[in-house]
């Protein structure tokens, strides 16, 4: 079954404040400057689609790769 996207929440990421967060591509999308020291509070919604160009970008070394692992 092919997944139907992505919902990241940095909130509930258990890499928030770690080295991979700031290292991470939703960091990189939704931060005008990444700071360790300020982790996001943001929602992003990802569509089949974009998950694909967003892993394509980070395996090309276009972006960093997305660190979000679900805290749980």
């Amino acid at each position: 079954m092919e997944s139907l996207g992505l919902t990241i929440s940095c909130d509930e990421c258990s890499m928030r404040c770690t080295a991979a967060c700031a290292d991470c591509v939703v960091t990189y999308l939704l931060s005008e400057r990444p700071d360790h020291e300020q982790p996001l509070h943001e929602l992003l919604d990802l569509d089949r689609d974009q998950v694909r160009v967003v892993r394509l970008f980070g395996d090309a070394g276009m972006v960093p790769g997305l660190r979000y692992r679900e805290a749980g």
